[in-house]
């Protein structure tokens, strides 16, 4: 392994705030503050000492403002970027004659009213979503170019966004200290494929440790740092395999002390964290996984994880980077002070020969590794297999994370001692603590609901109800009707009690003529002006007369004679 920061003129000496490899070649496509897109080319050095050189290869120069992040297609084919403003603008690759490559616009998508800070493809490329200042997330269909749903609730600036690598959920970071997790409901269908639509399923706020003393309150703290933290960016990932999903601007007060750690959540519970990483220095702002996943090398006889691979992936604070696996607990790379200013985004080659940093320094850092010095590549047979491996996770024993076990098979934290070669003793939890169902948004979530569900049906145990209606559907009692279905659809978003008026209102719009007449607040009638009008337009007198007027007039009858000033009266 070699690297370094690359001294050469990477934006005008500008920010450098976005990075991304292309996953087919080794093109390196970087965004900062000087608005422009530039694609450089990545090569490797015969000398030892040298590190990795960046050729300049071209600029896209369409944006009008700072460019906050840009990723390319699983395909390669498109490269979509977003920056101030809230502009987002489709690229798409064309080959020249001579055989050279051209980035032109494809299409420009204008919904976001404010900078755009993070999006991500879906695993199939025909949809993507962005997160934004203006505390929303959207999903874009990029084949039309349009909006295809809006994702509300966040009540302030939304930093990171990542896309379920196996298209069930969409992750969201924001600095008003919650993670919220959507779950795609599919709702009919168009042209014979299901319409899209993500809802709310988990809210991430605070996270409540029991102390072994039962004398001491419970601790209640928040999982997420505030919006003081001095960085624009919270990037989120998903495992390849969609396992598993990294956190990161996370906190844990330990005692007096603010702890900064980044969260794992397993994918069979997305309500609460199931392990903390090590405490660094500094606020965690990005995570980046590397796409290859390596097969064992049996040097750990217990780690972080319990899967049939490994999967490597990049944490990075405001001035280090740590490079972890899953199977063991400590970091297998460390770098630190590589950049004067704070990074901003992580990147992997599509070989996971390069590993690239961006900072706002105005440079990068290219990291080189040597063949198979991660590991060899592992070879997997099909998607089944991977699923299922994120279901067994080989359980043969639980996770363990120092004094605490955390079994995936029963959702049950169970207490244990850690072999002394396994991990160091994490700062952030307690000894002989117990970690208590997290609450989201003041609505706990039963365990007990998710583990029966789990027990029940273990196949589609990637999908857990709604926190709102987990308490109810545990307590309740089987009969032969249907009634699942009922408890897992029950929208998060209503208060307990509440109904909707929507029907209520259509009848009444359809039984106008029954309805009673409708009243003016505060407006006053020239009742003298109707009696005129009435006296001269006798034949008219069968329409309806002005609403405050109707209770007057509703107990006359239209007869063959003349209507009267003194009848009206």
């Amino acid at each position: 392994m070699r690297g370094g920061t690359v001294q050469i003129n990477w934006h005008d000496l500008q920010p450098v705030l976005t990075l991304d490899f292309h996953p087919v070649s080794r093109r390196l496509a970087t965004g900062g503050g000087d608005h422009d897109i530039k694609i450089w080319a990545i090569a490797s050095d015969d000398s030892d000492k040298k590190l990795p050189t960046a050729s300049y290869l071209s600029s896209l120069s369409s944006h009008s403002s700072a460019v906050n992040v840009l990723r390319f297609s699983p395909s390669g084919e498109n490269l979509a970027s977003g920056s101030d403003g809230g502009g987002i603008i489709l690229w798409k690759l064309h080959i020249n004659d001579d055989g050279s490559e051209a980035w032109k616009v494809h299409k420009s998508l204008l919904f976001h009213c404010k900078d755009v800070l993070d999006l991500q493809w879906s695993s199939d490329g025909s949809f993507l979503v962005s997160a934004s200042v203006d505390n929303t997330c959207i999903i874009w269909d990029a084949n039309k170019g349009a909006m295809q749903q809006k994702l509300e609730g966040h009540l302030h600036y939304v930093q990171g966004v990542a896309w379920d690598p196996l298209g069930q959920y969409i992750a969201s970071l924001s600095s008003d200290r919650t993670c919220k997790i959507y779950a795609n409901k599919p709702q009919g269908k168009s042209k014979n494929m299901e319409k899209m639509n993500f809802v709310c399923q988990h809210t991430l706020v605070k996270a409540e440790l029991q102390s072994h003393d039962d004398s001491k309150p419970t601790v209640k703290t928040h999982l997420f740092h505030d919006e003081t933290l001095p960085s624009f960016f919270r990037r989120l990932a998903w495992s390849p395999d969609g396992s598993f999903l990294v956190l990161p601007g996370g906190q844990c007060k330990y005692s007096s002390e603010v702890v900064n750690t980044a969260y794992i959540m397993s994918r069979r519970d997305l309500s609460r964290p199931a392990i903390q990483l090590p405490g660094a220095s500094k606020a965690i702002v990005a995570v980046r996984f590397c796409p290859v996943l390596f097969s064992l090398r049996g040097s750990q006889s217990e780690g972080l994880f319990k899967l049939p691979y490994r999967a490597v992936f990049a944490v990075a604070t405001f001035n280090s980077l740590y490079v972890y696996d899953t199977e063991s607990a400590a970091p297998i790379l460390i770098h630190a002070g590589l950049h004067y200013a704070a990074i901003t985004d992580i990147a992997w080659s599509s070989d996971a020969k390069y590993l690239a940093l961006s900072s706002r320094d105005g440079y990068c850092t290219i990291i080189e590794f040597e063949n198979e010095e991660l590991g060899q590549p592992h070879v997997v047979s099909g998607k089944k297999e991977v699923t299922e491996a994120n279901v067994t996770c080989r359980n043969t024993k639980p996770l363990t994370v120092d004094s605490m076990e955390v079994d995936f098979g029963t959702s049950e934290v169970k207490m244990s001692a850690c072999p002394a070669d396994t991990m160091t003793t994490p700062p952030v939890l307690a000894k002989n603590s117990t970690l208590e169902p997290l609450k989201a948004d003041s609505m706990e979530v039963d365990l007990g609901a998710s583990k029966a569900k789990m027990e029940a049906n273990p196949v589609t145990v990637e999908v857990t109800p709604p926190p709102v209606s987990a308490k109810k559907s545990a307590s309740s009692n089987p009969t032969k009707k249907r009634i699942t279905p009922i408890a897992m659809t029950t929208p998060p978003v209503l208060a307990k009690n509440s109904t909707l008026g929507v029907k209520e209102v259509t009848k009444g719009t359809a039984a106008c003529e029954d309805a009673k007449p409708l009243k003016a607040d505060s407006m006053e009638v020239n009742v003298g002006a109707s009696k005129a009008k009435t006296e001269a337009n006798p034949a008219s007198v069968e329409v309806t007369p002005p609403p405050v007027s109707t209770k007057k007039s509703a107990s006359s009858k239209p007869t063959k004679k003349r209507i009267t000033p003194i009848a009206i009266n």
